[in-house]
């Protein structure tokens, strides 16, 4: 993707959640556009997601890899077993097993 299109869709993500700042799908795509160039900020809205939506299970499996790249291998756990538990609740089998299986293969890393 072309610089001008990643930043246009940045801008839009940005100006979505001035407009609602609870827009759970522009929060979460604004967070994965910025975890590649300022993971600082990405961290913010995966962390507002994380508190303030835990119901958005999209969420913990994104959050979870970001930590992991970060290096923070221990909230990534508690991220991705937070998630396992969510989308257990919610009925999402698929949604689980994807969690369950980035938190074994985090275990055996680790």
């Amino acid at each position: 993707m072309s610089p001008e299109a990643e930043k246009a869709r940045r801008e839009f993500l940005e100006e979505a959640l001035r407009q609602d700042p609870n827009n759970t799908f522009a929060r979460y795509g604004l967070a994965l556009e910025l975890a590649k160039s300022e993971p600082a900020a990405a961290w913010i809205h995966f962390e507002f997601l994380l508190l303030h939506h835990p119901e958005y299970s999209a969420t913990y499996f994104q959050a979870g890899m970001f930590l992991m790249n970060q290096g923070r291998v221990e909230e990534a756990r508690r991220v991705l077993s937070t998630g396992v538990e969510v989308t257990g609740h919610q009925g999402k089998q698929h949604a689980q097993a994807e969690l369950q299986a980035a938190l074994d293969d985090l275990d055996e890393r680790n």
